[in-house]
């Protein structure tokens, strides 16, 4: 792996030292709650407006838009699976991070935050959806040496545990 990988508690938001942040979107790339709500609420009306014409998407894909108001070059929008009804959901949260880090190399940025997908209305159990995201980050790095930081930010201290101790495990 060539890329720095770390964990915060944090505002997703206001990642300002990141090229680009990832959305846990909904198929139509819409304001809703969670991860989408603070991130459209935080990049101002334009971002609704560009993603119009890339909706919808299915579960698995990343799209990417300008950022706007957030402080960050670039919005990365992700469908993640809702577990028990998108299958297999292992693999389509893999998609997820395996596309958000390919696109993110195709357009030469060095660093990305991604929040965790799926974990929270999605209904994905968290420990799972840890142990999914980071190796499939880590196994996906070493094919986008362009990427030198990934960051994962997780909105309480209870996630942000369960995701750190899900990297230490990597070793």
């Amino acid at each position: 792996m060539t890329g720095q990988l770390e964990c915060c508690q944090g505002d997703i938001a206001r990642q300002s030292d990141i090229d680009a942040v990832v959305n846990a979107a909904n198929a139509e790339l819409r304001p809703g709650g969670g991860v989408a709500g603070a991130l459209h609420r935080a990049a101002g009306p334009r971002l609704d407006r560009a993603c119009r014409p890339l909706a919808p998407i299915a579960p698995g894909e990343a799209v990417i838009t300008e950022a706007f108001d957030l402080p960050n070059r670039y919005v990365i929008h992700c469908l993640g699976p809702v577990y028990g009804r998108d299958r297999p959901e292992a693999e389509l949260l893999a998609a997820c991070y395996r596309n958000a880090l390919e696109l993110a190399e195709r357009h030469g940025l060095t660093s990305i935050a991604f929040p965790a997908l799926s974990a929270g209305a999605f209904g994905y159990p968290l420990e799972e959806a840890a142990r999914v995201a980071l190796a499939t980050v880590h196994e996906t790095l070493p094919r986008c040496p362009g990427i030198a930081k990934v960051r994962f930010v997780l909105f309480d201290a209870g996630s942000a545990e369960v995701f750190q101790r899900s990297l230490d495990a990597l070793g």
